[in-house]
């Protein structure tokens, strides 16, 4: 089976394993050891300014964890309705945010803008009566593979600044993002409050960023993550996959192989495409007799909607599978 469901089944980097091997040796516990004390240092220097970043296991409670330093039990988070925060955490947000509020917006390939942020703060009139906005949320790159340039992030920070709002970006493909626009971890990030740096999908094993651009947040958070249950006891193994992949950076390098298998997929294609190929997703219209074909060939994938299908290339995708899949799909 050539497999282009998902990058969280990707295998594990080899460095990631030695990175956890080496750090297999006595240290002090949670988050005080040597490595989980690096992790501050290196991202500062990543994003040329400082920062704080604390690791935890998953997206989902990265995501959370950095909400709820922004928003309180009556407030809500502006996000896209298709926001994984939205469709996919089974209402993690509410949980951790002691039942705050998902204020959903719409935009095309489930980018938001100011318009359509705006349109949402507009229908917030009546007061205590209604849930008011206390942060946005936006995907770098959205849930179609689309990432926001940095005028657009920047565009959307002068937003919530003028609406006293906090500004979140989950960033599970964060690195297919950069690796796309070519420029500065800075620039891809923006002028954000906290980011869900993503590992997992990209080659970690079970690690995830929460970078702070405002150290007393990070510092809430780290309250926050004990009360949550995510405070390892043996966090310099989290650590180990984080600092491995900011090594020399592998975090980059894996995103730029993923992305450029999905453009071997993408050359045939063609018309069939429903938003641009930009990083490692794909939506490609199909029927269902199409979808059988290529699925007996031996590709696997997810079935979106009843138009289209995903496909989902890793930093391990085989470019040989990923130039065969462009060929059958050409050959439909």
């Amino acid at each position: 089976m050539m497999q282009f469901m998902s990058d969280n089944a990707a295998p594990v980097h080899p460095r990631v394993w030695d990175a956890m091997r080496a750090a297999d040796s006595a240290d002090t516990p949670y988050d005080t050891d040597a490595l989980s004390r690096e992790l501050d240092a290196r991202f500062s220097a990543l994003f040329g300014r400082d920062c704080a970043a604390l690791w935890v296991a998953t997206g989902t409670a990265a995501n959370c964890l950095a909400l709820a330093t922004m928003v309180e039990p009556h407030g809500g988070v502006i996000c896209h309705e298709e926001a994984h925060i939205e469709m996919d955490e089974c209402g993690a947000p509410g949980f951790y945010l002691h039942g705050a509020k998902l204020l959903l917006a719409k935009g095309e390939g489930a980018k938001l803008t100011p318009d359509s942020i705006g349109d949402v703060l507009a229908g917030i009139t009546r007061g205590v009566h209604q849930v008011p906005a206390h942060a946005i949320s936006i995907t770098q790159a959205s849930e179609y593979g689309l990432a926001y340039r940095p005028d657009e992030i920047s565009a959307i920070a002068g937003l919530a600044r003028e609406h006293g709002l906090g500004l979140h970006m989950d960033g599970a493909r964060f690195a297919n993002a950069a690796a796309h626009l070519g420029c500065a971890p800075g620039d891809a990030a923006g002028p954000v409050d906290a980011l869900s740096f993503g590992f997992v999908k990209n080659g970690g094993m079970g690690a995830e960023a929460i970078v702070f651009f405002d150290s007393d947040k990070a510092e809430l958070v780290r309250w926050r993550r004990k009360r949550a249950g995510h405070l390892q006891s043996k966090g310099r193994f989290l650590a180990a996959q984080i600092l491995a992949m900011l090594e020399d950076d592998l975090w980059l390098a894996n995103a730029r192989a993923a992305n450029d298998t999905a453009q071997l997929i993408a050359e045939g294609v063609g018309e069939r495409l429903v938003h641009p190929a930009q990083i490692n997703e794909l939506f490609v219209r199909m029927s269902a007799e199409e979808r059988a074909a290529l699925r007996d060939q031996g590709f696997s994938f997810y079935d979106w909607d009843d138009h289209c299908i995903r496909l989902v290339t890793s930093w391990a995708t085989d470019p040989d599978h990923a130039a065969a899949l462009g060929k059958a799909i050409a050959a439909l």
